[in-house]
C-alpha cells in the first residue's frame, strides 16, 4: 500500500477529483453544493490538490461577480488513474 497517492486518498479530495475527471470543470460554488462542505473546508482542499499540481484554479469575473473555475489537469487525472489502479491490485489480492 506505499504507492497510495495520500494527498488523492483523502475522502474529500478523491470525491474532488472524481467529480472533476467527470466533468472536467467545476465552479467553486458547484462543488461546495455537490460535497456539503462550507467554503472553508474546501477551500483548503483545493488549495492542497493545486499545490500538488493535480487541479487547476482560474478566477474571472462572471457577470461582475468574481468566479473560481476549478479543472482536473492531466497530471491528475493520470495520478488519480494510478490511484485507483492501486486500489484495484489490493482488492484482487
Amino acid at each position: 500500500m506505499n504507492n497510495i497517492n495520500t494527498t488523492i486518498h483523502q475522502p474529500i479530495r478523491l470525491q474532488i477529483m472524481i467529480f472533476l475527471q467527470l466533468a472536467k470543470t467545476a465552479k467553486f460554488s458547484e462543488l461546495k453544493k455537490e460535497l456539503n462542505i462550507t467554503d472553508g473546508n474546501l477551500g483548503s482542499h483545493l488549495q492542497k490538490l493545486e499545490n500538488e499540481k493535480l487541479i487547476k484554479i482560474k478566477k474571472k469575473f462572471v457577470a461582475k461577480k468574481p468566479a473560481s473555475v476549478i479543472s482536473i489537469t492531466t497530471f491528475g487525472e493520470s495520478e488519480l488513474i494510478k490511484y485507483l489502479d492501486v486500489l484495484k491490485s489490493i482488492i484482487e489480492k
